[in-house]
């Protein structure tokens, strides 16, 4: 059941606006992010101001609900003691600072240019241009350094000297500053009347009050308040929606906020977390888990949490929002014990590099479970043959591309259950399917079934076919090994083979960089007596060498590709059947005979005849 929320809509006297900012009642939840606007946007906004436009609405969350206590701090420029806020600010943040420090504070604008140089500024209006209506409105704000003189030829020359209030009389520029500050605003206008002291000027100044000063006093601004009792999640859809011109707010910093009432830093505690996670003190240098952020970490946590608690499981956006401080601290270690097991499990099955991981995604349930079940049930052959069969199904399957939290929740009951001899429905192994057909498409390492394929190329214990050299964890980290064309591209273009083949992952596999260059674009019966001489070895030992990456020997070298491609077709779907557990039920189909010319079922008899 979805909650429904009712904000409150108001029109708002600016003055009352930034009152309550300099009072501080009004504030910033700690996870908005820093002031950032530069002089040329404060002009606009002032320009937009002292015309009347409109310049959008503010939202706000009222504060005080016990149960989001986010930490918070004022808007900068404010120097009135902190107290506890009525309200914090959600959408409106930059044009708040903006109006507040430039037009209701004393002191000048810290702000930067628009190649990020930090000045200091004061801003003042031109009144002469302020009632020419030809004139654009923003060309009437002018920006004055922070000694009020505006210079230049290496500031030798003064071009404008503001630095008194007969000089900001002589030049007809009003301070914005005064603009709220009603007895400072009559002075200025009465110092204006009596310094130049003739009637045009006193109509002029009125005229500028009535139609500049009076404009941006009476201003009023749209504001959405959210009432307390408003939920963490709903806060956090509601900040992402409107603040589409800063960087979206993710859950990790509405939870740092939470916990910051605790007076404990989720951020710094995540850093430490994170080098565990990522195994910097393991001694296989690898970077694995380099992919495992701090909004993923939260999401296994509040998994684990959830699963532990009896109840619902469930590692939504909302129920991230609304894991307690208590059970973060209780069930931290507990998941970073599991990303450890995490860790090698992937090294068990294969997967060495970041680049090569398939998902990164899974690793949040993989880690949950493992947490749950411990180091010694997780290290049994029998967990280990579970885990794998549940890991390459959602990998072949390819079942966590997108919205996968409640496929998570599926994972860790199911998974569990089945560990622990359980009643199981076994949800993402009864779920997955691949399609023969798929080995065409898998073109390039954008897929997580074509990394998973290369994974289990290597649980074959491949060689390279050069050095002969086996591709394990310590080579993959040490000297990279990538994917190539076993048939070499440059030949195959030659040939007139078509793309869909020749490119696709059925004659790919990984080699050193080096076997790659002295492969080139040599016909595999010319490359493969190059690497025999070069290598010195024999043609069972070559022979032994390609064929640990499941390629027929005696096809590659007859360069009969189309039955060297059936083959290795064949070769994989039987290495992925048995990863999954499961048949894969198309290879007789009309649809794969179509595509491959023939069927993939292996039946060791004559070659196939290929259409």
């Amino acid at each position: 059941m979805s909650l429904t929320i009712t904000p409150r809509s108001l029109d708002t006297n600016i003055k009352e606006l930034l009152e309550g900012v300099n009072s501080t009642r009004i504030q910033l939840p700690e996870f908005q992010r820093s002031w950032t606007w530069d002089d040329n946007r404060i002009r606009g906004i002032l320009a937009t101001l002292s015309q009347g436009y409109p310049m959008g609405a503010i939202m706000q969350l009222q504060y005080g609900n016990k149960n989001i206590r986010f930490k918070y701090r004022t808007i900068e420029g404010v120097t009135t003691p902190q107290q506890e806020p009525d309200y914090l600010i959600l959408d409106g943040q930059q044009r708040l600072t903006s109006i507040f420090q430039s037009t209701f504070s004393c002191h000048s604008v810290t702000t930067r240019t628009e190649k990020k140089k930090e000045i200091q500024r004061f801003y003042y209006l031109d009144i002469n241009r302020c009632l020419d209506a030809n004139e654009d409105r923003i060309d009437a704000v002018l920006s004055i350094p922070e000694d009020r003189k505006l210079k230049a030829n290496f500031d030798r020359d003064i071009l404008l000297d503001l630095s008194s209030s007969e000089l900001e009389y002589q030049s007809e520029m009003f301070p914005f500053n005064i603009v709220f500050n009603s007895s400072m605003l009559m002075n200025w206008v009465l110092g204006y009347i009596q310094h130049w002291n003739n009637p045009d000027a006193q109509k002029k100044i009125n005229r500028f009050k009535e139609e500049v000063l009076d404009t941006i006093i009476a201003y009023k601004l749209p504001v959405i308040t959210l009432d307390k009792m408003t939920p963490r999640d709903a806060v956090c859809k509601v900040f992402e929606n409107v603040n589409t011109g800063g960087v979206a707010l993710n859950v990790f910093e509405l939870v740092t906020a939470s916990f910051a009432t605790c007076d404990f830093n989720l951020r710094k505690d995540w850093e430490v977390c994170r080098d565990i996670i990522w195994g910097k003190s393991e001694p296989l240098n690898t970077d694995i888990m380099y992919g495992v952020d701090e909004t993923s970490f939260l999401t296994a946590i509040t998994l684990f949490t959830t699963f532990k608690s009896g109840g619902a499981t469930s590692c939504k956006k909302k129920d991230v929002l609304s894991l307690e401080f208590e059970d973060y601290q209780k069930n931290k270690q507990h998941v970073l014990d599991g990303y450890k097991l995490a860790r090698k499990f992937l090294l068990n099955q294969c997967v060495f590099r970041k680049r090569d991981l398939p998902y990164t995604t899974q690793l949040v349930p993989l880690a949950a479970i493992c947490a749950e079940i411990g180091k010694t049930i997780f290290e049994q052959p029998r967990t280990q043959k579970i885990l794998a069969t549940w890991y390459w199904c959602g990998i072949m399957g390819e079942m966590y591309g997108s919205a996968n939290e409640s496929r998570y929740a599926n994972d860790i009951e199911d998974v569990v259950a089945v560990i622990r001899n359980q009643e199981s429905l076994n949800r993402t192994i009864r779920d997955a399917y691949f399609s023969s057909t798929r080995l065409l498409s898998l073109q390039t390492r954008q897929s997580a079934a074509y990394k998973g394929i290369m994974a289990l190329i290597y649980q074959e214990r491949c060689q390279d076919f050069v050095r002969g050299t086996p591709m394990d964890a310590a080579k993959s980290m040490d000297e990279s090994p990538d994917i190539h064309h076993i048939f070499p591209e440059a030949y195959c273009k030659k040939q007139g083979y078509k793309s869909e083949k020749w490119n696709s992952i059925v004659n790919k596999t990984p080699l050193l960089p080096e076997s790659n260059r002295f492969i080139g674009g040599d016909a595999p019966s010319i490359y493969c007596r190059h690497i025999m001489r070069k290598a010195e070895i024999s043609e069972t030992d070559l022979r032994n060498r390609i064929e640990s990456h499941s390629i027929n020997y005696d096809m590659l070298f007859a360069d009969d590709f189309e039955h060297y491609f059936i083959a290795r077709a064949q070769k994989l779907l039987a290495i992925i059947e048995k990863a999954m557990g499961k048949n894969i039920s198309d290879k007789n189909s009309e649809q794969t005979i179509q595509q491959f010319g023939c069927s993939l079922e292996n039946n060791d008899g004559p070659l196939p005849v290929i259409n």
